[in-house]
């Protein structure tokens, strides 16, 4: 009947024998899900049941399967939210159905694995083959997960988890969205940070001046930490405090300030507003004790140190106020200028060189002078003089340039003393308006032109050459006259006379290396004696 219909509907020619075609429609249909698989029954777009491994056979064309692999636990089944509606008491037999709501996160656990479910999510998780299971977590009551999470969570991350591990020798500050939540003692945490900055700290406690995040925020609004774990250390105006742990120095505190440490400190409170100096222990301790210390109080002090034979002098805000004694000295700068420096009290040494000065003859000279100094009142050298060594030197050229422009260059060679003595008298009375003793003064070099120096070397090689013409004359006179005197004697004494002749062949002899004697010795003497008068 149905197929009369249809076939007439078609209008096919009246001369076609419908009882002769045979048409075949199949109506059966058979599924089979393999072992590991299952399977969801549809007729048309209709869920109908869930099938297990097994062979499956339905009457009619509109029935389909669709399969799902076991070995990947999570079911990824489309219009899941429909089929839940209408069916939900038949899905969960077979599915774990994890669903989360906007302030809700869950952990599925399949089989060893885990896995997260944000906020907002629906997600199916087939059971049977792999174990699984859910929990439920809510972001507004905490966002820390439970420690036996953290354990079993061990070895895996996750987006939306951050896991923190506090070593034992560190205190943890956890910060969400930038602000303090609270400290974590050392362990293993985790917590969920969706839609949440998770911050975490890690103080070391071997440190004991830490440098703690938002300190004023910690110490203002959550005393509870501080009182737990800290100590605070906090200076009015005029105040220093001195912070150590186990004897050694670890912080100083200018004045109007405030620092967290951990608790075990010793804080020591310094009143700076009458006297700024240091006593003698505290130099030690912070001027030249441990290296670290020195460093740490370098940007707070000012030092001066002192060596022996020398004096200080020290300014405060611009203004002189004492003198030093040889040692160290230390002062705490907060709220003051201070200036130091220091004066050599031992003998001092100045040169004054390459002085042109003319003399009173108008001659062109160098000098070269040196002079011997020490300071005997330095508050009076500083306060009365701004450069003494300057102020010194300026003087002693006055005094070169007039002792020597006030002579000629014959008195100047002649007496260079009476130039030292000269400017001695000149220098000493006006160092010592100051404070300052002139030891010694004296001309060192005289350097004469080159042309003086020739003319010089002339007079001086005249002046000797007519000296020694003099003492020529008079060895001369008196060799004649010793001759004369030998004359008389040998005249009347034949005996000296052969010994003069004598002594006049052997000085002949030393200076000939070879004599050739022919004739008889009085006839050689004779020839020799005649030779020496000619």
């Amino acid at each position: 009947m149905f197929l009369s219909r249809f076939f007439s509907r078609l209008r096919l020619p009246r001369l076609l024998n419908l009882s002769q075609i045979s048409i075949k429609i199949p109506m059966w249909k058979t599924f089979y899900i393999k072992p590991g698989e299952i399977g969801i029954l549809y007729n048309r777009s209709d869920f109908k049941k869930i099938l297990t491994s097994g062979t499956y056979t339905y009457f009619g064309r509109y029935w389909r399967v669709e399969t799902f692999d076991l070995k990947n636990p999570e079911a990824n089944i489309e219009n899941l939210e429909l089929l839940l509606r209408d069916n939900a008491e038949e899905i969960q037999e077979y599915l774990l159905v994890v669903r989360t709501d906007f302030n809700q996160a869950a952990l599925v656990r399949i089989g060893q694995k885990w896995v997260t479910v944000l906020p907002n999510q629906l997600r199916a998780f087939w059971r049977g083959f792999i174990e699984v299971e859910s929990h439920i977590f809510y972001l507004e009551e905490s966002l820390e997960l439970p420690s036996n999470f953290v354990q079993q969570l061990r070895g895996f991350n996750f987006s939306g988890i951050k896991k923190i591990l506090v070593k034992e020798f560190e205190i943890g500050l956890l910060y969400v969205q930038n602000n303090f939540l609270r400290p974590l003692e050392p362990g293993e945490y985790a917590f969920w940070t969706i839609d949440k900055e998770i911050t975490y700290y890690a103080m070391n406690r071997l440190v004991r001046n830490p440098q703690f995040p938002l300190e004023d925020v910690l110490i203002e609004r959550h005393s509870d930490f501080v009182t737990a774990y800290c100590e605070t250390v906090e200076t009015v105006a005029q105040q220093v405090a001195i912070v150590r742990y186990q004897g050694r120095v670890i912080a100083i505190l200018p004045p109007t300030s405030r620092k967290l440490f951990w608790q075990g400190v010793d804080v020591e409170v310094i009143d700076i507003s009458n006297d700024a100096k240091l006593s003698p222990d505290k130099v030690a301790e912070l001027v030249a004790g441990l290296t670290e210390t020195v460093n740490l109080s370098r940007s707070c002090l000012h030092v001066c140190q002192v060596p022996a034979q020398h004096i200080g002098l020290l300014y405060v805000n611009q203004e002189f106020q004492t003198q030093l004694e040889s040692g160290i000295h230390a002062w705490w700068i907060f709220g003051r200028s201070f200036r130091s420096e220091t004066i050599d009290l031992r003998l001092q040494n100045m040169e004054v060189s390459g002085q042109d000065i003319l003399s009173k003859d108008k001659v062109p000279l160098r000098l070269n002078l040196t002079a011997g100094f020490r300071i005997l009142d330095a508050l009076r050298a500083k306060v009365g003089l701004s450069d003494f060594i300057g102020y010194l030197y300026k003087e002693l050229q006055y005094a070169l340039r007039a002792a020597v422009g006030e002579k000629d260059l014959d008195n100047i060679l002649e007496d260079k003393g009476a130039i030292d003595l000269s400017i001695a008298e000149y220098i000493r009375p006006k160092a010592a308006e100051y404070g300052i003793e002139i030891d010694s003064v004296g001309v060192k070099d005289i350097i004469l032109p080159g042309e003086i120096k020739t003319i010089l070397s002339k007079v001086v090689e005249a002046e000797k050459s007519a000296q020694a013409n003099v003492v020529r004359r008079r060895e001369e006179t008196a060799a004649t006259r010793s001759m004369l005197n030998t004359a008389r004697v040998m005249e009347d004494n034949p005996v000296a006379l052969r010994l003069k002749e004598l002594e006049v062949l052997e000085r002949i002899s030393e200076k000939i290396e070879k004599i050739q004697v022919n004739g008889s010795l009085d006839s050689i003497l004779t020839e020799l004696i005649q030779i020496n008068r000619n």
